[in-house]
């Protein structure tokens, strides 16, 4: 393959055709896009046995153009264990360590092949920030670290190793990257107060966003909400539940005293939870709580399918605990773009509130407050019943495309090649 002048690789676990994880659009959207900025994506992956739910519905959309290295990778809780069993070291800093053993010689030959300007690496996947400093003191290329999300945060991660671990990486990460990308707000204004001693432009802002594209070609299978005034409404919530940062317990609880109330029941509202990633464990307290047949786990769809869903949905449910004010989920844009009416149940003081306002929609409630749960359904759902409900700005949703993201991140590879 005969690569342009400008070449940038780029180190992201997910990628497809891993699934099930909405941090896969972020590196899939920037290969398709980047192209047409002038700058060719080289991706370096994992192997596909590292994931542990695969699929190819997406793989289609990797630009024929774009070389993907899938270099070796272990899940040490699925290759390495012993009757469910494996010693902690080997998932330091995470379950995938040992794609550092691959890709460091996969990566050292792509440099070697194709002469990137660039390296970028992605979290959540805290190896790869590994590989990206790694090859940064081999090459001495310039390094711009996504660092998403904060890697570290107060109570997080719980395990004390883990987090030492976590925390080692990190400062190894900011002091010696080129660029650090964030994004959300507040996690950009976190790190500059966390790492005072470094210039605050080390820190920068590039969000998540929604692909029109996919959009579009969702939008041609997805029915119409229906208006059959004898159905219950449908609540969903597309994607994982984490069971501390995205804790359903306490709008269970506020569905249950709604429901013994009288206020809700399986023949005015069904919430589906759809692909949750812990449905062992969410599964007992739906049944603990008398909700299986109002509250729904759903399996996996398809990403199109997926959003062809939310575009059918009468509402979409967002969860995101205060400990998580500094992040905003992924596919809060998606919902966005859905054009669908939004209940968040999230801190109002919180990135994920502070989104959502801004597009102008304000039914938010607490995540861990049953109270306001239920308040906050008890003004939801009228308004979702009668088409009353907030939606997103129209206006303001266009710089929340991902083809907006790409610009602004071949922008920050701009500034960095010519820094030098």
């Amino acid at each position: 393959m005969v690569m342009p002048q400008r070449a940038v690789l780029m180190i992201a676990f997910h990628y497809p055709p891993m699934r099930g994880s909405s941090g896969v659009q972020r590196t899939l959207k920037f290969s398709q896009y980047l192209p047409a900025l002038n700058w060719q994506p080289v991706v370096l992956t994992a192997h596909p046995r590292a994931y542990g739910n695969p699929g190819d519905d997406q793989l289609g959309e990797i630009p024929s153009s774009v070389l993907v290295c899938r270099a070796f990778a272990l899940d040490a809780a699925r290759h390495l264990s012993w009757r469910g069993r494996y010693p902690g070291w080997l998932a330091l800093p995470d379950r995938w360590v040992s794609w550092l053993i691959g890709a460091l010689p996969a990566a050292l030959m792509l440099v070697r092949q194709h002469r990137p300007q660039v390296i970028w690496s992605t979290y959540p996947i805290a190896t790869a920030h590994l590989i990206g400093y790694a090859l940064h003191r081999l090459t001495g290329l310039p390094w711009i670290a996504d660092l998403r999300d904060p890697m570290t945060d107060e109570g997080y991660p719980e395990h004390p190793l883990t987090r030492r671990c976590y925390l080692w990486i990190e400062r190894l990460t900011v002091e010696h990257c080129t660029l650090a990308v964030c994004t959300t707000p507040g996690a950009v204004q976190a790190y500059r107060q966390r790492f005072p001693a470094l210039p605050p432009t080390r820190f920068r802002l590039i969000e998540n966003g929604y692909d029109e594209e996919n959009f579009a070609e969702a939008a041609a299978t997805a029915a119409p909400p229906a208006k059959d005034s004898g159905r219950p409404l449908v609540l969903l919530h597309s994607g994982v539940i984490y069971p501390s940062e995205r804790d359903p317990a306490p709008m269970l609880d506020a569905l249950r005293a709604l429901h013994e109330r009288d206020a809700i029941s399986a023949a005015t509202l069904r919430v589906v939870l759809r692909a949750t990633g812990h449905d062992a464990s969410i599964k007992p307290l739906i049944a603990a709580r008398g909700l299986q047949e109002i509250v729904v786990l759903a399996p996996h769809l398809p990403y199109r399918a997926a959003l062809a869903e939310m575009l059918s949905a009468d509402g979409l449910l967002i969860l995101q605990a205060a400990n998580c004010n500094h992040q905003v989920p992924a596919k809060l844009y998606e919902y966005l773009r859905a054009g669908r009416p939004i209940l968040a149940l999230t801190d109002a003081a919180g990135d994920t509130a502070t989104t959502l306002r801004a597009a102008g929609i304000d039914t938010i409630a607490p995540l861990d407050d049953r109270a306001g749960i239920e308040d906050g359904l008890l003004r939801f759902l009228p308004l979702l019943g009668n088409g009353n409900a907030p939606l997103a700005d129209k206006a303001a949703l266009a710089a929340h495309s991902r083809q907006a993201r790409s610009v602004a991140l071949a922008a920050l590879l701009n500034e960095v090649i010519s820094a030098r």
